[in-house]
């Protein structure tokens, strides 16, 4: 327990004195001396002497040594596969792209090596000395079921169907992967560094090519029976026709129904005229009609979960900017009884890779930081 509090201490203030080390944890300087010698030894820590010119006496410093192992976050959508790895202080130190569609049923293994691609050419980026990732976490449309991990609802990624998938990552990568939901992994982001970093109880309303949420109730997220809480792109709402049919008929981009054949990207181009997103926003016609459609699908949200806050984040928010957050907030006044504050995302790149990597440098820490 004190190797772990003195390692997650290093981890949220980077390098420290034995002597804070020992204040921050409450032992005896000898006790901290003995705590840093083993984790030291075993490759966890190491030291390096405080720059000179810095205030106070030249003290040996500790610090995670970043070394102890790297971990791998990706982001997949219909076009392709994107790929960070970071080493265990959360440092990314690599980075790749592949570029490729949707890949078919039939050509077995297909997904699995894409993937491989991906991380590859991150360790690549990375350059020599980086350890082959330790854990991997990838963000994927759609839910994952709970209990067989397979994806659903993401007809629109037919190669991340297979039921022996996770295993043959596993295989290619040399080490076990968790496939997650990629609004799920948004907000995790938002918990940790972004707009909801105060809120135990949020909703991320995300609204980009796909349409979903992802609810947090007491810091914890929502996942549901079957992995689909926040599929809110078929929720049925006036105006829109319905999601009839299943997963199987909702693969376009306009998804056949729901919320999301109201206010996805091409539902937004198409109120004008099927233009380019950021043309179509700075319409006042076509930005209130879309702050009228996104208000009508909060409120079901909020009536439903009361959330503290709600977060808007995708392309179309984040393109409407605070014109379109402020119409928004303003057409959900009598539609929803709680009134939730009402928040653009404010994090930088990807927050979905960024969710990833929090996921797999999370796992990694329990295992890695075991001294047990």
């Amino acid at each position: 327990m004190n190797d772990r509090a003195a390692l997650d201490l290093l981890v949220a203030h980077g390098a420290l004195t034995r002597t804070r080390i020992s204040e921050l944890t409450g032992l005896s300087k000898p006790t901290a001396s003995q705590l840093l010698n083993r984790l030291t030894e075993t490759g966890l820590v190491r030291t390096r002497n405080k720059e000179r010119g810095k205030p106070g006496p030249n003290a040996l410093l500790y610090e995670i040594d970043p070394a102890a192992a790297h971990v791998a976050a990706l982001s997949a959508d219909p076009w392709g596969i994107s790929a960070v790895v970071a080493d265990i202080t959360g440092t990314v130190v690599g980075r790749a792209r592949v570029e490729a569609d949707s890949v078919a049923d039939h050509v077995r293994h297909r997904t699995a090596q894409l993937v491989k691609e991906a991380v590859d050419g991150a360790l690549a980026d990375a350059g020599p000395g980086t350890r082959e990732p330790h854990t991997t976490v990838i963000g994927t449309p759609g839910a994952i079921d709970p209990h067989s991990g397979e994806l659903r609802y993401a007809p629109h990624l037919p190669g991340w169907h297979s039921r022996t998938l996770r295993a043959e990552l596993a295989e290619v990568l040399g080490a076990p992967v968790t496939i997650e939901n990629d609004v799920n992994l948004a907000a995790m982001a938002e918990q940790h560094e972004g707009a909801a970093q105060d809120h135990d109880n949020f909703a991320l309303v995300w609204v980009d090519n796909g349409t979903g949420a992802a609810i947090v109730v007491d810091g914890a997220l929502l996942r549901g029976a079957t992995g689909g809480a926040g599929e809110i792109g078929y929720m049925p709402l006036p105006g829109a026709p319905l999601a009839r049919g299943g997963p199987g008929e909702y693969a376009t981009a306009r998804a056949g129904g729901g919320f999301q054949s109201l206010v996805s990207v091409s539902a937004v181009r198409e109120l004008a005229g099927d233009g380019p997103l950021a043309d179509a926003l700075t319409d006042p016609s076509v930005r209130e009609e879309t702050a009228r459609r996104l208000a009508a699908g909060i409120a079901a949200v909020v009536a439903v979960v009361d959330p503290e806050l709600v977060v808007l984040s995708g392309a179309v928010p984040q393109t409407g900017g605070e014109e379109l957050r402020a119409l928004v907030e303003q057409e959900l006044t009598g539609l929803a009884l709680p009134r939730p504050l009402l928040r653009l995302s404010d994090l930088d790149g990807d927050p979905i890779l960024t969710g990833a990597l929090l996921s797999a440098l999370a796992q990694a820490r329990e295992q890695v930081f075991d001294t047990a």
